[in-house]
């Protein structure tokens, strides 16, 4: 799946894609810390995104490795795009996953701007 793992610190792991419908994309920020979950989703508000937010705990990603896998089996939302969004490497991320869990992974520490940009690639009105 993730054989040749890129230096890049965010791209698209698929090449899933969904339609938005005329609807406002909608973005839900996990993250075991408060501040960091707050601001993101902040930054992505002021890009017209309606954000959410949701705490994790140490186990966040193995939190979120569950949620993703919960998710794709819904076939009601399993068409949604999902990104692991972690100060975790790509490697160690990778080493959690079964399958497509995640359509891309955003390594923290970069510019908001690099995650909108990856968020964008997901979506086609």
């Amino acid at each position: 799946m993730h054989s040749n793992l890129s230096k890049i610190a965010s791209h698209p792991w698929t090449k899933r894609s969904f339609d938005l419908g005329g609807i406002q994309l909608r973005v839900l920020v996990v993250d075991d810390n408060h501040n960091a979950a707050e601001a993101m989703a902040a930054f992505l508000s002021f890009e017209s995104m309606a954000c959410r937010v949701a705490f994790g705990g140490l186990e966040a990603i193995t939190i979120g490795v569950q949620a993703a896998l919960a998710l794709r089996q819904n076939k009601h939302i399993s068409g949604i795009a999902t990104v692991a969004f972690t100060a975790l490497d790509e490697a160690k991320v990778c080493r959690h996953l079964a399958d497509q869990e995640f359509d891309g992974y955003f390594q923290k520490g970069q510019s908001p701007a690099n995650l909108l940009t990856l968020v964008v690639t997901f979506a086609h009105a």
